[in-house]
């Protein structure tokens, strides 16, 4: 029997039975693998696009566009430019996808409350709701809203009207519109104050509430200053914000600003599809708080709304938010379905330009860029919206 005493070296080992050694060479292997792919891939698109006579390069983006979109946020004519016209495409996707994200967090977390209601027809219509918008793809759901819904409203001469201010039509929806006059930065100013004061009233209130226990009425003067600051700067800027209304004339309607039954129909099939999945996230997240805690805060006193407003909610929101960051990232990317119905957001404005150009390495780079920029902001805001919504222990 040996004995390995403290002064005796460790065995050696192989070289390539060394554990590090061998994960090294297996990622340089890899690594070296993809390379020459990558290379490869590259290698043979440039030259197909020389055998093709295509120019590589994002200056054909000065070139004159020569066609025209049916809804645009900034100024935008045929002798635009190609760029003009892919930047178009970004502010529209961009505003049904904030509009949506918006619009379907509420439906999705009053659908998600509804679903767990002790009245039995609540909880069925909600049931029945989410089963079946899950289970239609959106594409279709997204013809339905054009070529059923909006498709069945009046011409603009006999169109719906809301108050005598908004007015449906098969030509979309028209809502007045704001004209900005002399001083209107005025009103801007007291907006970005409020949205500032509320921010540090909220922070107030929780160190306040975390050291005395006592509440303050943050959304009542939230509200306050979000209505309060603005009209102050209207007021004292002598009223420089006007509206023009829209008005039925004999073929069509005159003033305010339309939005186009594209925008409508993507819009409306974007927020209850999407809205369906959130709510049974909030079922699954108000769920997975424990009983004890509801029954306690009924024995202090607190009735179901305050109840699950107070307690249940702030719980289950760190159950929530992760899935919920992922619904939006959906919402925005299933966005690009719009080349179905004509409506001009980024895939459909820069696949026309693809089409007139010949530049489709160029514009499938740019679709990338977008919507992975698009990705990005939004989980990394849910990221920090995540950390500050988390329990903290004392």
């Amino acid at each position: 029997m040996s004995v390995v005493t403290g002064g005796d070296a460790p065995p050696k080992v192989a070289y390539f039975n060394d554990p590090k050694v061998r994960s090294w060479a297996v990622q340089i292997a890899l690594v070296v693998v993809v390379a020459y792919f990558a290379w490869q891939i590259f290698n043979n698109t440039v030259e197909n696009l020389r055998e093709a006579n295509i120019a590589s390069g994002y200056g054909f983006l000065d070139t004159t566009a020569g066609f025209d979109l049916s809804f645009t946020l900034i100024p935008y004519t045929e002798s635009s430019t190609y760029g003009r016209a892919v930047m178009v495409g970004i502010l529209n996707t961009l505003l049904v996808a904030v509009c949506g994200i918006i619009a379907t967090t509420i439906i999705g977390f009053i659908i998600g409350v509804m679903r767990l209601s002790k009245n039995w027809l609540v909880a069925k219509v909600a049931e029945v709701y989410i089963e079946i918008m899950r289970n239609v793809p959106l594409l279709i759901q997204i013809l339905i809203w054009y070529k059923v819904v909006l498709a069945a409203l009046p011409s603009p001469r006999n169109a719906l009207s809301v108050g005598g201010t908004v007015f449906l039509s098969n030509r979309g929806v028209t809502i007045p519109k704001f004209i900005w006059g002399e001083g209107s930065w005025m009103i801007v100013v007291g907006l970005v104050l409020a949205i500032a004061g509320i921010w540090w009233l909220y922070r107030w209130a929780r160190a306040r509430q975390a050291a005395t226990g006592e509440q303050f009425p943050v959304f009542l003067t939230s509200l306050g200053m979000l209505i309060g600051l603005p009209l102050l700067g209207y007021l004292l800027a002598g009223g420089p914000l006007s509206f023009e209304f829209p008005e039925q004339g004999n073929f069509n309607l005159r003033g305010g600003v339309g939005l186009v039954p594209e925008f409508a129909a993507l819009f409306a099939a974007l927020t209850i599809y999407t809205a369906a999945f959130i709510g049974e996230i909030v079922r699954a997240g108000i769920l997975a708080v424990n009983k004890g805690q509801t029954e306690a805060s009924y024995a202090l006193g607190l009735r179901p709304g305050p109840a699950l407003r107070l307690v249940v909610i702030p719980q289950a929101m760190r159950v929530i938010i992760p899935p919920l960051a992922s619904q939006y990232l959906n919402l925005t990317k299933n966005s690009s379905l719009a080349v179905a119905i004509g409506y001009p957001d980024l895939v459909a404005a820069g696949g026309t330009v693809l089409n007139q150009s010949g530049q489709a390495v160029e514009i499938i780079s740019i679709w990338m860029a977008v919507y992975l920029t698009f990705s990005l902001v939004t989980s990394l805001f849910m990221n920090w919206f995540n950390s500050r919504m988390r329990l903290v222990e004392r």
